[in-house]
């Protein structure tokens, strides 16, 4: 596959992940029923599991690691923090402050990662 077209399937995942995880953090608060549809519950799944995919493909195709990369390194551990914290605004916090500071952070630790691969550098400012 080529690197445009793995560029366009991430950045379209990048997206859609973004739109996904806002929309379920909403309903959340809300505790609106759509967050009990079936689809609700695999789609983010299909997304990320493409998401990570690509980006994989891409680290190979342009011949990066993460070792040799800062930028790459703190993509990835962004990543981390952001599963993390997108679980325990979903799922795992007990009380709806600890859920919504949770949603906040995870935001926050997306909009690092997307950062972080624009301006290749893992520095804040």
């Amino acid at each position: 596959m080529s690197y445009i077209i793995l560029k366009h399937i991430h950045l379209t995942c990048v997206a859609l992940t973004f739109i996904s995880f806002s929309a379920r953090g909403f309903w959340m608060l809300s505790e609106s029923e759509l967050l009990q549809k079936k689809w609700v519950k695999i789609a983010p799944h299909i997304i990320d599991t493409t998401l990570l995919g690509s980006a994989i493909a891409l680290a190979v195709i342009l011949h990066i690691s993460p070792i040799e990369q800062t930028w790459l390194l703190a993509k990835v551990i962004g990543l981390l923090v952001y599963i993390i914290l997108g679980t325990v605004a979903l799922k795992r916090g007990k009380t709806k402050p600890i859920r919504m500071t949770a949603l906040i952070l995870a935001l926050l630790t997306f909009g690092y990662i997307v950062k972080v691969a624009l301006t290749k550098s893992p520095l804040l400012f």
